[in-house]
């Protein structure tokens, strides 16, 4: 009998199908997927892709964003249940509200927000260059959603202020300074890596402040042979499987989003199968969209 893995890579090649994956995807996703990555890699991949069926292992805003990109193509997510707390933290009406209380400000969106927010901005942001977008916003007042975190951190980069809406990821929220203190001392000299989505003094107490993406591309790098991750857990495949000879230890093991485990193997050959379910994005507000995205992209 076949095994899961092959009956995804034959329904993959009938289908003409590509498989796409978040960094924090369960190991046995990224190990099936054509392409891993953080939110950036994965959006600047969507604008690539020569396939007629994308299947998207992420949570609901990232496969918006690639069925927002590829309007001609069939978008699939395994588990049309995979949301994201932080993206539910702002709608459209809300969004439109702060605006009206800062006429005159620019709206710089975190991707980590729904379709129809997006469509209320002037530009989307990732974790890995938000300090460009906000930069090429020159001096005008910045509205930053839904990430306070994010935009904090972005904030005291750029020196400068902004204007924030008080979202945050819970999964992020579980890291501790004490933590970092206690790995700090059982691993001596191993420099701690943390996400931006974290509260200040988690990022305060870290030698690096990177998105997922970059946290690959350093540790590649760095001299060092252990590190510390302050991030969703999911990440520690991609570094351990990347870097067989060093070590890595997650600063607690509460560091799991539970909405991006639920993808799984069957869930994958399921929407092959089916092709199901499908990701689609009224047309006016994927247009509205795409152009904060495509802003995005052409600032890199």
């Amino acid at each position: 009998m076949d095994t899961l893995q092959e009956r995804i890579g034959e329904l993959k090649k009938r289908r003409k199908a590509v498989i796409l994956a978040h960094n924090y995807q369960p190991d046995t996703i990224q190990a099936i997927a054509d392409f891993t990555g953080d939110s950036l890699e994965l959006a600047r991949r969507c604008t690539q892709l020569d396939a007629d069926v994308v299947v998207f292992c992420g949570v609901w805003f990232m496969a918006e964003t690639a069925a927002i990109l590829n309007p001609g193509k069939t978008v699939l997510i395994p588990d049309p249940a995979a949301g994201c707390p932080m993206a539910d933290m702002i709608t459209a009406a809300q969004l439109r509200a702060f605006k009206a209380e800062h006429p005159g400000a620019k709206v710089v969106c975190y991707v980590n927000s729904t379709a129809e927010v997006k469509a209320e901005s002037d530009i989307c942001c990732t974790s890995a260059n938000a300090l460009a977008v906000v930069r090429a916003q020159g001096d005008a007042d910045v509205i930053f959603v839904p990430d306070r975190h994010l935009g904090s951190y972005t904030a005291e980069k750029l020196g400068r202020p902004l204007i924030l809406w008080p979202g945050f990821c819970p999964t992020h929220q579980r890291l501790t300074v004490a933590e970092i203190a206690a790995l700090r001392a059982a691993h001596p000299g191993a420099p701690v890596l943390v996400h931006p989505e974290c509260p200040q003094p988690v990022r305060d107490a870290a030698d690096w402040v990177l998105s997922t993406g970059q946290m690959c591309r350093h540790v590649a790098q760095a001299p060092e042979r252990t590190f510390i991750v302050g991030t969703e857990m999911g990440i520690l495949y991609r570094l351990r499987t990347e870097n067989s000879d060093k070590a890595f230890y997650p600063v607690n093991d509460r560091l799991l989003c539970p909405n991006m485990k639920k993808t799984s193997l069957e869930k994958v050959l399921w929407s092959l199968e089916d092709l199901e379910s499908r990701v689609t994005v009224e047309a006016g507000i994927a247009g509205r969209a795409r152009r904060a995205i495509e802003a995005m992209l052409e600032v890199g």
